[in-house]
């Protein structure tokens, strides 16, 4: 299969193109900047979002489009960033609904990313797909804006999905590094009150249910990327202390994660319960469904 990637060199692009690539898959990774990116054997790289680019003339053929492209959300929320992190995911989204416009033979499907965040934080509340309003903070705007953005694209006729992701676990990057380093240095414990839920997916389900989405063709719309099994935030480091062999002791309070991370601190001290209610009911089948076993693969 022809498959084109925007954001392919991130932490779910680079192992999405990994086991692409392994299944013999053919890709064009979007980029912005070609300069010292060599291609190989099934990888080509196409720039775009730049004022001479004109990708479309390399993308006739494609059968999907899948697009991770996006500001990191990693970063102090200031105004500028979060302008950004809106705006990096609507230009992209448009983007791409301009190419498909162009196509004489428009792919057969469209991946987007999008994030949990759309339902806002509950310590009480259980969300599936079925929950069809978005929150009322900043992530929740962000992620509707998103997938609103998507429609164009929905409504050329190509078959969208939003891969909504939970928090993506990898030693690679992302959270866990950040959750593990704590507990390396015998300094883990609760962040904030660990009532907070975290629903958390393996990095590898993550690519295996994009790659599900892309080949089932019943399949539409907004999809949890989550593990079936969230865990409360405590249950989740005393599994990491349990698995390293180190102590869950040392409390990281609120007040000093909104002091140094301000309103970014919301990431890990709200939560929300995410059931993969969509993936469960059309068959997808989960490598790590359960925490200790996950953990236990990328520690």
């Amino acid at each position: 299969m022809k498959i084109a990637i925007a954001g392919g060199t991130g932490l779910v692009g680079s192992a999405l193109c990994d086991m692409l690539l392994a299944d013999g898959h053919e890709l064009i990774i979007l980029t912005r900047n070609r300069d010292g990116k060599q291609g190989k054997d099934g990888l080509t790289y196409v720039e775009w979002l730049n004022e001479n680019s004109h990708p479309e003339k390399n993308l006739e053929g494609v059968e999907c489009i899948v697009n991770l492209a996006g500001e990191s959300i990693n970063n102090r929320w200031t105004e500028s960033t979060k302008r950004a992190i809106l705006q990096s995911r609507l230009d992209a989204s448009s983007e791409i609904a301009r190419l498909i416009s162009k196509l004489d033979d428009k792919p057969r499907v469209y991946i987007q990313a999008s994030a949990i965040g759309y339902y806002g934080t509950s310590e009480t509340d259980q969300f599936t797909e079925k929950n069809s309003h978005a929150g009322s903070d900043f992530l929740a705007h962000v992620v509707s804006e998103w997938e609103k953005a998507g429609e164009k694209i929905d409504k050329q006729g190509v078959r969208t999905v939003y891969m909504r992701f939970g928090v993506i676990l990898d030693n690679r990057g992302g959270a866990l590094p950040r959750m593990v380093l704590p507990y390396k240095l015998f300094a883990g414990g609760n962040i904030g009150s660990g009532n907070q839920w975290l629903s958390w997916i393996h990095i590898d389900d993550v690519c295996r249910l994009i790659l599900f989405a892309i080949e089932n063709e019943t399949m539409e719309g907004a999809v949890n990327a989550t593990s079936p099994n969230p865990k409360k935030m405590g249950e989740f480091g005393k599994t990491i202390g349990s698995i390293l062999h180190r102590p869950h002791w040392i409390p990281l309070p609120a007040f000093v994660l909104k002091a140094l991370l301000g309103e970014m601190s919301m990431l890990v001290l709200e939560g929300q319960y995410v059931y993969p209610e969509k993936a469960v009911q059309h068959g997808f089948q989960f490598q790590y469904e359960n925490l200790q076993n996950a953990l236990q693969d990328l520690l």
